[in-house]
């Protein structure tokens, strides 16, 4: 009967109680009601079910937080507006792979077209190749393995958790964690390569 009670209120009633009592329950009515849209907001932006559906989660989750501290008159069109930057916030954290992924295709077709140095830069990629497995090798093994199913088998946070049975926090902070220490290997062995 409260559960009823609860989803026939307004979205401006649902808010106030939340702020009111701390209940999630509120928030969770809300949820209800319109994560079917920011899921497809964020399928607009990451064409991707699995990565859509992680940003949904995780912005209902981060609302817990937001709507104690923001005045929220409109929620449906500030959910809007709240969840389009979320997911712009989350592409500008891709971007550098997006740019770095570029740039390999970029040297790949010079690879191709430059015949005269075909030999050298081929070195030159076996060389980088090899830093990379070895950096990879270096790191903890939760921060390896959840780096090699992220970006060199291109899984979900989902798929990950499924495939190796750490929490969801565990998995972000691993990949985290994992490409700065990555990047820092990478910097040391190519150091040391040059020495």
């Amino acid at each position: 009967m409260e559960a009823l009670t609860h989803s026939q209120l307004t979205d401006t009633e649902l808010l106030d109680k939340y702020r009111q009592t701390g209940n999630k329950v509120f928030v969770g009515v809300l949820y209800k009601r319109y994560s079917h849209l920011v899921f497809g907001l964020c399928m607009k932006y990451f064409k991707d079910q699995d990565q859509a559906y992680d940003t949904s989660v995780n912005i209902f989750t981060k609302l817990f937080d937001d709507l104690k501290k923001h005045k929220v008159e409109y929620f449906k069109s500030w959910l809007f507006t709240y969840s389009k930057n979320f997911c712009l916030m989350q592409l500008r954290s891709a971007q550098s792979n997006l740019k770095r992924a570029l740039e390999y295709e970029k040297d790949f077709k010079v690879f191709m077209e430059n015949t005269e140095e075909t030999h050298l830069q081929a070195n030159k990629r076996e060389q980088e190749y090899a830093l990379l497995e070895k950096a990879l090798a270096d790191l903890d093994e939760g921060q390896r393995i959840c780096i090699e199913l992220f970006y060199l088998k291109d899984k979900s946070y989902t798929q990950i958790v499924e495939l190796t049975n750490y929490d969801l926090n565990k998995v972000k902070s691993y990949i985290q964690n994992g490409k700065r220490n990555l990047k820092l290997r990478l910097e040391e062995n190519h150091a040391k390569g040059q020495a």
